[in-house]
């Protein structure tokens, strides 16, 4: 009896060791930038930040104003283009956005001031552009150019997936993945994954480790339109959705328990 009273001793207190250290792999996982020091401040020097240009198929949104808001308003008419995804606000759902369309060819069709070629320039480029051929209609025009369709697409073990239109060309990572309403527990920190369409067919695959915070040095850090988030689930999430598993585990657990029992109290 003092034999098994023992052996239920040790099962109990190794029970409690494995628990303990399994709690702390895993809090030490889900915590993010846990390598920075806690009793100091820590300056990290960004990456720099490359102003994404203007492509086929982009729809931009373009003001033209001046004094006279009546002149204006002929070109300043646009069109609305459907568009699936969810906006900053995290409203999933079916979208229209209003701008104007860069064609095949690079060009945007402005009213009066006919085809400008926009593609390759950032928006500050085209703004001076615009500016430059207004000029010629009006006097002393102030023109406004944003990315009407900045997207960025999040995926995997995320509270939010979706597909977002971002009103800030000038996205992070961490906004990305803030959007989308966090990592979830299952979502594995140390293996989120950027995928960037390069063009000519080509797609970039590159890996962040959130739990360290060399994440904020990477030249990847900014987003790029239309990059895609992918957040890669966990061992736990796997184990999570085989019920069958988890329910033969929870039988043997019990027997096992019931026998130990049953054992300390011969």
């Amino acid at each position: 009896m003092y034999k098994y009273k023992n052996n239920s001793k040790i099962f109990f207190l190794s029970t409690i060791l494995v628990l303990f250290l399994t709690s702390c792999v895993v809090t030490k996982k889900s915590v993010y930038f846990n390598d920075l020091p806690l009793d100091s401040a820590e300056v990290v020097k960004l990456a720099q930040f490359n102003e994404p240009t203007i492509q086929s198929d982009d729809i931009l949104s373009i003001t033209i104003q001046t004094v006279d808001i009546d002149a204006t308003a002929a070109v300043n008419q646009v069109s609305t283009v459907p568009a699936v995804g969810a906006s900053s606000a995290s409203t999933v759902g079916n979208q229209v956005i209003r701008g104007f369309l860069v064609d095949k060819d690079g060009n945007v069709a402005i009213p009066m001031l006919g085809n400008i070629k926009l593609a390759g320039l950032t928006t500050y480029q085209a703004r001076q552009l615009i500016t430059e051929n207004a000029s010629k209609f009006f006097k002393e025009p102030t023109v406004q150019v944003r990315f009407a369709n900045f997207k960025i697409t999040v995926i995997g073990e995320v509270e939010r997936p979706a597909t977002y239109t971002v009103p800030n060309e000038k996205i992070t990572l961490l906004d990305a993945i803030g959007l989308a309403g966090d990592l979830t527990i299952y979502g594995k920190r140390e293996n989120v994954m950027l995928i960037r369409d390069n063009g000519d067919g080509e797609k970039e695959f590159i890996r962040f480790n959130l739990n360290s915070y060399d994440t904020f040095k990477s030249p990847y850090f900014y987003l790029q339109q239309n990059d895609v988030i992918y957040v890669e689930p966990g061992k736990g999430k796997v184990a999570a959705n085989n019920a069958a598993r988890t329910q033969t585990i929870s039988i043997i657990s019990a027997i096992a328990s019931l026998a130990i029992v049953a054992l300390s109290r011969l």
